[in-house]
């Protein structure tokens, strides 16, 4: 880095010296193109006509130019504050107001770690690092401009809220009102957080360069601490682009991520006991699996206990075809439970009781009457007012306000040091009735994905099943949201057992989430030599379909197949539960929310990016072959998208 930079200060100098105007001058003599070019005695413009430039004029240096400078400025440090949090992408769609960190990243910081990607829209750059934290655990950071591109990024930025995701946004903006260039007015804010204050955990605008690297730091430890959440830098565009006076007073400060929040051990002692007693223990799991860690500490617990696992798939929590994984009997199981435990459960309230949206909204428990009801969850550390994402308050006997998954190795050696040799006998034989009850419930799921096997459009089904024969043998990751796949027909029919075979849905379910999530989670995938499939919605793709350049512009591998029921479907059924209790029928219950009349062709707007695409896809006979291509396409190292036109459900 040193010996590039000494050779850059080298060449500006020679440049200053020469001049950079004197020297295209004497390129164009030295050619024979002015004189050629330059008439003699040019002629006098007419009153009011724009004069002809010549080629002298060309080279003629302005009375007023910007002068060179090898100084360091302050966006070059605020790149070294970057670098020392371990940053390997930047996400950007660009724009003026931060220029200065533009330039810095890509010739101070030579584009490597971070490395800038070009994104087509903020709200795309924002959901990539959405994705991008969800495969790899590690956030990115993300560039914006001033109002409007916080404005783009505000969708996404509010679903890695909802889903506690830790993204890292720093926005440009011009404070200073006398220096503000025209556009810069309305691109520049008095308070540049404020759009976004209710839905991100944390937020500053930096004054100095002392400043911008405390808070840079900070900024981080808060969005890597649960709960986490996003949060915003703002970098004044003065204090980026101005000289820094004295390079020798600036420090970075030291990076320590605090420690997770355990249980307090006498309330982790007494859920052991009620678990230990139980009948029928229920475990009901959501976005505990933080880390990869979270995985093999939950199957301990559970095989422990012989227990039900119930995974709400915020994160990839529990193997699917174990054979404590009770998901597809949910409503069973919890009626049958008399203690149940719900780690890190975004929405506990709905995983106990039923709500009937009909003519009159109705609700009734699941649970049968003196059921116990635990939880523990970080979602009890933190809560905003505005936004209602923390959901409805469940009647809990105890609630443990600690990291679910920090909690689990306690909890572990606390279950086992209860169980004596008779509840062993017990616990082994409840495993063993569970695990027939799951074994009936996958062969019950094959069964149904083989209805309408060769109906055109294609049944969801079938897409998901040819999917998974084209993938089984690959070491795969289902990158995409689980709405986007027509009724968890992955969850259902697939082999999920490792962390990062499943991501979790988009946490705000905001449309617009599922293309460029998924191209960030192909990202962190390719270093890793994973295989990424995503099952793409239509309606979420025309959001960000310019995300599909990114994808092939940086070379990210990812197989997209789409789910194209030609439109927003669960709005249509939304409009038609509308159109039936007011008895008016739903023969024109599509009008507004169908892509139809024209019919959209993914296939053809891919390869206008440079992506490698198939169909649009009718025939199911057709769907193997075109994946078999998409999938060579793939372990090329190219993104490739198989348009399939599907069924509504």
């Amino acid at each position: 880095m040193a010996g590039s930079k000494k050779s850059l200060d080298r060449a500006r100098r020679h440049f200053l010296k020469r001049g950079a105007f004197a020297g295209a001058a004497a390129l164009a003599t030295t050619s024979g193109i002015a004189k050629a070019q330059a008439p003699a005695q040019p002629a006098a413009a007419p009153r009011g006509a724009t004069p002809v430039m010549t080629m002298t004029a060309e080279v003629t240096p302005p009375a007023d130019v910007d002068v060179l400078t090898t100084d360091s400025s302050g966006s070059d440090f605020m790149v070294d504050v970057i670098k020392s949090l371990g940053f390997e992408y930047v996400c950007a769609n660009p724009g003026s107001s931060f220029r200065g960190l533009h330039e810095s990243v890509i010739n101070y910081g030579g584009n490597q770690a971070p490395e800038l990607l070009t994104c087509c829209h903020e709200e795309s750059a924002v959901a990539m690092g959405h994705g991008y934290f969800k495969a790899e655990g590690k956030p990115m950071a993300v560039l914006a401009h001033g109002t409007v591109g916080l404005q783009h990024a505000a969708m996404a930025i509010y679903n890695a809220w909802c889903d506690r995701v830790p993204v890292y946004v720093i926005i440009g903006n011009y404070g200073d009102a006398a220096i503000r260039r025209p556009a810069e007015w309305y691109h520049g804010v008095q308070d540049a957080a404020a759009l976004v204050r209710d839905f991100t955990k944390w937020d500053d605008a930096p004054l100095s360069l002392t400043h911008f690297a405390e808070s840079a730091v900070r900024a981080y430890k808060v969005a890597l601490t649960p709960p986490m959440a996003p949060v915003v830098l703002v970098a004044d565009g003065v204090l980026q682009e101005d000289p820094i006076a004295d390079r020798g007073k600036l420090s970075i400060p030291k990076l320590a991520i605090p420690v997770p929040p355990q249980g307090d051990s006498g309330a982790v002692a007494e859920v052991a006991r009620l678990l230990v007693a139980a009948a029928n223990p229920v475990l009901i799991v959501d976005r505990l699996a933080r880390t990869p860690a979270a995985m093999p500490l939950l199957i301990e617990l559970a095989e422990a206990l012989q227990a039900a696992v119930i995974d709400k798939g915020g994160r990839m929590n529990f193997p699917s075809r174990h054979p404590l994984n009770q998901s597809d009997r949910a409503g069973a199981v919890v009626a049958s439970a008399d203690v149940i435990l719900g780690l890190e459960v975004t929405d506990f309230w709905t995983a106990v009781n039923a709500f009937r949206d009909q003519q009159h909204r109705s609700t009734r428990p699941l649970t049968k009457p003196g059921t116990r009801l635990v939880t523990i969850t970080t979602g009890d550390l933190y809560i905003r007012s505005n936004y209602q994402d923390f959901r409805r308050l469940t009647d809990v006997d105890l609630a443990i306000a600690a990291d679910g998954e920090a909690t689990l190795p306690a909890l572990i050696e606390a279950v086992k040091r209860l169980t004596t040799g008779d509840r062993r006998r017990v616990f082994e034989e409840r495993g063993a009735r569970l695990g027939e009850a799951s074994r009936a419930a996958h062969e019950n799921a094959r069964l149904a994905a083989s209805y309408a096997w060769e109906a055109s459009p294609v049944s969801t089904g079938r897409l998901c099943a040819e999917l998974w024969a084209q993938i089984r043998n690959e070491d795969w990751s289902l990158v995409s949201s689980y709405y986007s796949d027509g009724g968890g027909w992955p969850r259902r029919l697939w082999d999920f057992n490792k962390p990062y075979h499943w991501l979790g849905d988009a946490g705000g379910g905001g449309i617009g989430y599922g293309a460029p999530a998924s191209v960030g989670a192909a990202l962190a995938n390719r270093r890793h030599g994973r295989f990424s499939v995503a099952i793409q919605t239509d309606g979420d793709l025309m959001y960000a379909p310019g995300v599909l350049w990114t994808a092939a512009h940086h070379r990210i591998p990812l197989l997209s197949v789409m789910n194209n029921n030609r439109a927003y479907h669960m709005e249509t059924m939304h409009v038609q539960r509308m159109c039936n209790r007011r008895n008016r029928g739903i023969d024109r219950s599509r009008i507004g929310s169908t892509l139809t009349d024209p019919n959209l062709d993914y296939a053809q707007l891919a390869r206008s990016m440079g992506v490698h695409a198939e169909g649009p896809i009718t025939n199911p006979s057709d769907l193997g072959p075109a994946l078999t291509r998409a999938v060579a396409a793939v372990k090329r190292g190219e993104p490739a998208l198989v348009d399939v036109v599907t069924q509504v459900r």
